[in-house]
């Protein structure tokens, strides 16, 4: 962590503060990052490596990018050294990875795959989690999990010497019955997926409301209402 103060510039009106990136520590711009940049959605990753050994890892710089190809992409660090985690590692030998979505009931199981085991520790036997055989890839799904999208990489983009980003096609998704219905609308309570903020931060994602995006005419319809200075409904 850096000791130093980064260098901010304060606006006019005091009300906001510039920092350049070009002139911050890769740490700083991480700190800056991922407290911004939230709530982050947790890919809790499974793969094997040529030896069908398990390995299992939460990773939080991770999102959806295209429905039409189904597309994931998960950003995935080295190590310090910079030779690549066994995530890494195992996508790049098998072309292969299941992304489970991390539950609320997850959180434990999820912080003890986390640990930084030697390679040869199976995490999920670690963690009690259940290994279920995936039906489109050899990496398996976590039966614990609420969902799982079993993947198969698309392109591994190289950012960095300290980060890759992988891009994943989804072959298949494992939910739980209970939180999907008839018109493929996700149960967002039952999921109750968790998030990641920034430091060492977490939340739920079964608090949320809905707010529909209006037509141009609704729109205008409101607008005109409030400059009239009638109530909205």
């Amino acid at each position: 962590m850096s000791d130093s103060q980064p260098p901010s510039h304060p606006s006019d009106d005091g009300r906001f503060t510039r920092f350049d990136f070009r002139t911050l520590s890769p740490r700083d711009c991480y700190k800056l990052l991922i407290g911004t940049v939230v709530p982050r959605p947790i890919a809790w990753i499974t793969t094997v490596d040529r030896d069908g050994r398990v390995n299992a890892a939460p990773f939080s710089f991770f999102g959806v990018l295209s429905a039409d190809p189904p597309l994931l992409a998960v950003g995935v660090e080295n190590h310090a050294d910079l030779t690549f985690k066994d995530t890494g590692h195992n996508i790049r030998a098998t072309g292969e990875f299941t992304v489970n979505i991390v539950g609320a009931d997850n959180l434990a199981a999820m912080n003890t795959t986390a640990v930084a085991f030697p390679s040869d520790v199976d995490e999920l036997a670690a963690a009690g989690l259940t290994a279920i055989p995936g039906t489109h890839v050899k990496s398996p799904y976590i039966a614990e999990a609420p969902a799982a999208f079993e993947c198969r990489r698309h392109v591994t983009l190289e950012v960095g010497a300290s980060r890759e980003i992988v891009l994943g096609e989804v072959l298949a998704l494992h939910i739980r019955s209970d939180i999907v219905n008839e018109r493929l609308h996700v149960d967002p309570k039952g999921l109750s997926a968790l998030g990641r903020m920034g430091g060492q931060g977490y939340c739920r994602s079964d608090e949320t409301f809905d707010l529909a995006t209006p037509s141009v005419a609704d729109w205008q319809a409101l607008a005109s209402t409030l400059k009239a200075g009638e109530p909205a409904e």
